[in-house]
């Protein structure tokens, strides 16, 4: 007990030295985006080969008399310290296996989310340490996908005493952690980082074959009737499921794609008829009770854009694509009956953003990768004025009536506002990465998020911000309103359910793959479901009873 004591004091006392930063010594920002005062940096200390040993020492300590088992846990801190453990056996004589979990999937080569093996003996999760646990949410899933459960977490630091020692026996997981805050004096600040029930339950989850993961993009959002969900695939086929239990209604195969690219377009309804487009060229309109197809347009190479559909006119727009060197792109407008070509306007480069309608003003505006916004007369494609950004936009765009305004993200890092008359610029907001997502307005906010990791809320009387929201990854998914709640997924695999008004998280749920595209909502039966990049469908439920700590 002395020896491991001396182990553990020595270890402090590295850690006290070289791994607690404060912020007389370097301006550290928290993920609120604050200035704090202190933070702990430990891969500081994992490149120290006397901390390494000493943890690695105390670690097989206390584990010992747990063997066989293996270690585990996610890139980056939990690296070095697995190294350390495995070479460890070698001395003990017990010797070990270890994996790495990464924080998303490799895009190429052998795409894994987890590097090597994970066999049949007790697992041991290693981290630094445990604060609001997503991270670990995280790690559950993954191993559980492939059937495996973790018996134990081995971390450095609880940032959270009994409350995570608590949370980990409810789900059958030992928790040793060698310190406390309080063992360095430190107070945890951090208090947007909250510990949660799980109000989020999934009912089932579709697993679409043959997904494309080198695609880290948006791809094909559901859409929804009364009791089926539609979206197209990897795989080539588009899918209506049965929202009642996630089982195949039918499926449309469409033509060839290159590149790994099929179906990105985000399908539309309107009657018995679903629309989308393919990147075979084609625009499709299928019965949505049978799947036989109606009509299909063919004039494009093409589309990765999604229709917006005007009933009022009887028309559908989308954005093309095509492979000649003068002729890249443009906006068409098709009868929803019968799928003729009313009109149609070309330019000179790709258009990957969807159309935005506006039934009242009857104008229709896209954006081009040549970076030139464009706002048409619907009913006959007239031009009335074009706006050039500082970079391209991809998603869509959003009417804003009470102000006049046109409103959209672009990838020179601006969220723009535009006057819907004349094309200037009323009003533009700055973040420090690319808009990839469509805006959502509520009442006199806006909503968006960024590759910077960011959910933000800018108040458009006064085009100041509310608040901003920093998640785990990168954010192309588009915030959506459910329940007064704004709802927004990330490539980091989470649900995050905000307090509209405080921005403050208030419900969360994990999955293993990125999120790219909005979350979707049956407001009928309170489901949620949530399209991940590699073609999962998660149907979620919440549980009324709980509620955040």
């Amino acid at each position: 007990m002395e020896y491991m004591k001396e182990k553990i004091e020595k270890l402090k006392n590295i850690i006290q030295a070289e791994g607690i930063i404060f912020s007389n010594q370097q301006k550290i920002i928290g993920p609120s985006g604050n200035e704090e005062s202190w933070i702990f940096d430990l891969r500081n200390v994992f490149l120290k080969p006397e901390a390494l040993e000493l943890i690695a020492d105390v670690f097989w300590k206390i584990f010992k008399d747990k063997y066989p088992f293996q270690v585990g846990g996610q890139e980056i801190s939990a690296i070095p310290l697995i190294s350390a453990i495995i070479l460890k056996s070698q001395q003990e004589k017990m010797p070990i296996s270890g994996f790495i979990i990464r924080k998303s999937r490799k895009p190429h080569g052998l795409q894994k989310i987890i590097e090597g093996q994970v066999t049949d003996e007790k697992i041991i999760l290693v981290d630094d340490l445990i604060n609001g646990g997503r991270a670990l949410d995280k790690q559950a899933k993954i191993l559980a996908d492939i059937g495996k459960k973790a018996d134990a977490l081995f971390t450095l630091i609880n940032f959270r005493g009994m409350e995570n020692i608590d949370r980990l026996k409810k789900n059958h997981m030992e928790l040793t952690s060698l310190f406390t805050l309080d063992d360095f004096d430190l107070l945890l600040e951090r208090s947007n980082i909250k510990i949660f029930k799980r109000p989020f339950r999934e009912m089932w989850r579709f697993n679409g074959p043959e997904p494309c993961y080198f695609h880290r993009v948006p791809k094909s959002t559901p859409c929804l009737d009364g009791d089926k969900i539609f979206f197209g695939a990897d795989d080539g086929f588009f899918y209506a499921l049965r929202q009642a239990d996630g089982m195949e209604s039918w499926k449309f195969k469409v033509g060839y794609s290159a590149n790994g690219k099929s179906i990105f377009s985000s399908p539309a309804i309107y009657e018995d008829t679903v629309y989308f487009g393919s990147y075979d060229g084609n625009v499709y309109a299928l019965n949505k009770d049978s799947g036989k197809l109606k009509w299909k347009y063919m004039d494009a190479d093409y589309i990765g854009s999604s229709p917006a559909l005007a009933p009022d006119l009887g028309m559908l727009f989308i954005g093309l694509e095509f492979g000649l060197f003068a002729k890249k792109g443009g906006i068409a407008a098709l009868d929803l009956k019968n799928g003729k070509k009313i009109w149609t306007h070309i330019v000179q480069n790709y258009i990957h953003c969807s159309p935005a309608y506006c039934p009242e003003r009857k104008f229709v505006a896209i954006s081009c990768n040549d970076s030139f916004t464009y706002l048409f007369d619907a009913k006959n494609g007239k031009l009335r004025w074009k706006f050039q950004a500082g970079g391209p936009t991809k998603a869509s765009l959003v009417f804003d009536l009470k102000r006049n305004l046109l409103i959209f993200g672009s990838f020179d890092k601006n969220l723009y506002a535009l006057d819907i008359s004349t094309g200037k610029i009323r009003g533009k907001f700055e973040v420090s990465e690319a808009i990839n997502s469509t805006p959502k307005i509520q009442g006199d906010d806006v909503y968006f998020t960024s590759l910077d990791k960011n959910i933000y809320s800018i108040n458009l009387e006064t085009g100041k911000l509310n608040w901003r929201f920093l998640t785990g990854g990168r954010v192309f998914s588009s915030p959506e309103i459910i329940e007064n709640r704004l709802v927004v997924g990330s490539n980091d695999g989470g649900v995050y359910e905000l307090n509209m008004q405080s921005g403050q998280l208030e419900s969360y749920f994990q999955t293993t793959e990125r999120i790219t595209n909005k979350i979707v909502y049956n407001p009928e039966t309170k489901r949620y479901f949530v399209l991940t990049y590699a073609n999962e469908i998660y149907c979620l439920t919440k549980n009324a009873d709980d509620k955040t700590d």
